[in-house]
């Protein structure tokens, strides 16, 4: 798919609408105590402070004039006491407003993490990984200051802005209407001018995410990137996205700074013609007193409404991440529990397609009309060619894909009807990539079974004969693991995936090419610990090694979709079918091989 690519912008799918809104309102409800205990010390502060240029006015026109030094004293007091108690009232809403953008942090990104670990594995098939993480930690971090102190300092300024209005009206109204006349002139430039300023900054995130894309992406590639001399290549590439990102920043701020020079401006202007018309306009003239609060006034009327204007400016942007934050969070989860879904009890194993049929993409049938059953402790190993289906049938029985037609079914129970916790709590399941995460050794061991003793653990690693290796390191099962296994050999790393597997008791086992990775001696005797865990258990094998299926109950072999041969290894070779010559071709090969190794030893 096209937007898998980390030069190619993404599409905004879904874009910030008022269903938007009430859930980020969801997340500043939960804190709305600090919040609106925050406002009132705020508001309260504020009001206090406007009085002083009041008093600055009373000083002036009264006291200085009649000489009154215990009103101008008093006067300074009061004054001196609104700073204080503004200043006090503001460094704890600081702590407050602090404390409710980090809370506001952490919800959203445990309710996006959590959804990310839900959602199907084609959301992560069709998206770079560094184009999701960008997501949980930068775009999270971005909006924690816009959802606490933004929504608050609105409220605050707009509170400002008419106790600000009320107060210059009690001191002249005509210099007050000057005042106020500006603002018309700066809400119609905000309205016209924020259809490009949202748009800019939607381009920006969509660079930011390309660059964090193609970063991580040649992280994880280092090896591959230094091997094949592509260190100059690279650079090349991440200049030019660095370049792209830089000329979209660029115009992001320069439309966002008009918002502030047109507000700038205009109060300016506005500040000035109060003095003028003051001392020039008006007949008599305005006293010294009143042009002091006026001006003072102004300045804080104009103020509050500079700082909407950031606001703005910093909410335009804060919604370009959020569009992209709840364009993961309503992304469908797909394969989740439907109403009324029921807790799968212990199990037996027994496993049955009925008329299944199932494709990745629509139009796209992978299987078609698939039909066996498992008797519960029969091994079942799946061959065939690539792309013939033989993962999706274990991908379905384990219900990571959702059955488009027919009935999977375990104990006769249908998957769909049982909750995925309970399905896959009683599945061990093996994959080709043998992911391990960083930690010891035996926390990638015990992860899949969190309460394992170390005895357990030991016990797992001895019949994959891993206990071996793990001996040998520096702190033995405790050894610390790089992050993706680093310092592992590849078949190290699907040793401890199969000890990992094994130590959850499934009853129903799944390994789909589990010794693509280890040698052919180290097989033979992991295949020893297989088979002890097999018994008793309903297996489904994935190998590309047939001689390793040979003592499997049934042999199924998968192409175009459907299951063209069925039985044992002896029964198969006997029809001389498919799997015959499948066979039979890997044998010649494998000859071979052996024989072009030998030749040297025999001149």
């Amino acid at each position: 798919m096209a937007r898998n690519r980390y030069d190619v912008d993404e599409e905004l799918e879904t874009p910030f609408n008022m269903e938007n809104l009430k859930n980020v309102f969801v997340y500043v409800r939960h804190y709305k105590g600090k919040m609106i205990t925050a406002l009132l010390l705020s508001a309260l502060g504020s009001i206090i402070g406007l009085t002083g240029p009041m008093l600055m006015q009373r000083a002036m026109d009264v006291a200085i004039p009649q000489k009154n030094m215990k009103l101008l004293i008093d006067l300074s007091l009061l004054l001196a006491g609104t700073i204080l108690i503004n200043i006090g009232f503001n460094a704890i809403r600081t702590v407050l407003v602090a404390q409710v953008g980090q809370n506001i942090v952490h919800d959203i990104r445990r309710d996006l993490f959590n959804h990310l670990q839900v959602l199907p594995f084609s959301y992560y098939d069709n998206r770079p990984h560094g184009k999701i993480l960008v997501r949980v930690v930068h775009y999270v971090n971005s909006v924690s200051n816009a959802l606490s102190n933004g929504i608050l300092n609105f409220i605050i300024e707009i509170i400002n802005i008419i106790f600000i209005i009320f107060f210059m009206f009690r001191v002249s109204p005509p210099l007050a209407a000057i005042t106020v006349a500006g603002l018309p002139v700066v809400i119609l430039f905000i309205l016209l001018i924020k259809p490009r300023q949202r748009k800019a900054w939607q381009e920006v995130n969509n660079k930011n995410s390309n660059v964090n894309a193609f970063v991580q992406e040649s992280i994880e590639g280092a090896r591959v990137i230094e091997s094949f001399d592509r260190e100059n290549e690279n650079d090349r590439i991440l200049g030019k996205l660095l370049k792209a990102r830089k000329k979209t920043w660029m115009d992001a701020i320069y439309i966002s700074n008009t918002v502030w020079f047109t507000t700038e401006t205009v109060s300016q202007i506005v500040f000035s013609l109060v003095y003028i018309a003051g001392a020039y306009w008006f007949n008599p003239m305005a006293s010294f007193g009143v042009l002091l609060a006026m001006g003072t006034y102004a300045s804080r009327f104009w103020q509050p409404i500079i700082n909407l204007a950031n606001i703005y400016n910093d909410f335009v942007n804060a919604v370009s991440y959020l569009e992209r934050i709840f364009e993961t969070m309503n992304e469908p989860a797909v394969i989740e529990d439907k109403p009324g879904a029921i807790d799968l009890p212990p199990i037996q194993g027994a496993v049955a397609f009925k008329d299944v049929s199932f494709g990745y993409e629509p139009g796209q049938t992978i299987l078609k009309h698939v039909s066996f059953t498992a008797k519960p402790g029969e091994s079942i190993a799946i061959v065939g060619p690539t792309g013939a289906g033989k993962t999706t049938i274990v991908n379905l029985i384990s219900r990571f894909y959702n059955i488009e037609s027919g009935e999977v079914s375990i104990d006769g129970h249908s998957v769909m009807d049982v909750t995925i916790h309970s399905l896959r709590s009683q599945m061990g399941i093996m994959l080709q990539d043998s992911f391990i995460f960083s930690g010891t050794i035996a926390d990638n061991i015990r992860y899949g079974k969190l309460d394992a003793t170390e005895e357990e653990i030991e016990h797992a690693a001895k019949l994959l004969h891993a206990d071996e290796f793990i001996r040998r390191l520096p702190y033995g099962y405790q050894s610390e693991v790089k992050e993706r296994g680093g310092g592992l050999s590849q078949g190290q790393k699907q040793l401890l995936a199969f000890a990992r597997t094994l130590l959850s008791d499934p009853r129903i086992l799944v390994l789909d090419e589990a010794t693509s990775s280890i040698d052919t001696s180290t097989e033979q005797l992991v295949q020893q610990g297989i088979n002890l865990l097999l018994k008793g258990r309903t297996s489904f094998i994935i190998a590309h090694r047939l001689s390793t299926i040979r003592d499997c109950s049934r042999i199924m072999y998968i192409s175009d979709g459907q299951i063209q041969e069925s039985g044992t290894h002896e029964e198969l070779m006997t029809k001389k079918g498919l799997y015959y010559k499948l066979y039979m071709s890997q044998y010649r090969t494998q000859t071979s091989e052996q024989a072009e190794v030998l030749a040297p030893a025999e001149i």
